[in-house]
């Protein structure tokens, strides 16, 4: 097979419906299912260095590899406005994010998932970013599906910033920041560090795409 039509194929392959359906309209696949092609663990994020980013049947599967010890993994592309789309099924007791217009040592607007006691999805918190006054969704349990996958959606755009969450199909946060604390910057998955996470438990994430704005 000629290798130009290799190329198509694989690229249409990445476009199209996957083993869990369609993406929603205009969004592009940044996580192909099989390795970490575009994406990079940071060496410089203050919750650590995990090395526990593994891949099974199309599912990104992530936790501490040691007690305490997380971390970032950062996609290679940047960032300024734009939509992100995935599916997620974390364990009970894990701490974690989203994090939009990333730096590489992960300072970022963060789109929490800490489905833990007293926790969290879908707020948003600025991970060192000072002065940064985020908001907590009022009760995404509500719309939580237990035990299952469930879609989130973030969008961020402009400057300052407003972001919009999504939360299987739910709007549960619009909000706007003060100033602007960050222009741009990578999208990354986080693995919270120090006790607030159960050991043995995982972060789950699947069907990865963004759609930019602008």
């Amino acid at each position: 097979m000629p290798p130009k039509l290799i190329a198509l194929l694989a690229a249409l392959a990445l476009q199209g419906p996957g083993p869990w359906g369609p993406l929603p309209p205009g969004f592009t696949r940044v996580f192909n299912g099989q390795n970490l092609a575009g994406w990079r663990i940071s060496l410089t994020n203050h919750h650590g260095r995990t090395s526990e980013w593994r891949i099974d049947n199309g599912i990104l599967s992530a936790t501490q590899d040691r007690p305490g010890h997380g971390g970032i993994l950062l996609s290679d592309a940047v960032y300024r406005d734009f939509e992100v789309y995935l599916e997620i099924k974390p364990d009970f007791g894990c701490d974690g994010g989203l994090f939009l217009r990333s730096s590489e040592q992960g300072h970022a607007y963060q789109v929490m998932i800490d489905y833990l006691e007293g926790g969290s999805v879908g707020g948003i918190y600025g991970e060192r970013l000072p002065g940064t006054q985020g908001v907590r969704p009022q009760d995404y349990l509500k719309h939580w599906k237990k035990d299952d996958w469930n879609t989130l959606r973030a969008r961020i755009e402009g400057t300052p910033p407003t972001i919009t969450v999504w939360l299987n199909d739910q709007q549960i946060v619009h909000w706007t920041d003060t100033e602007t604390r960050a222009r741009q910057g990578h999208l990354a998955l986080q693995v919270h560090g120090g006790k607030r996470w159960v050991e043995k438990r995982f972060h789950r994430f699947r069907n990865i795409a963004v759609r930019e704005l602008r």
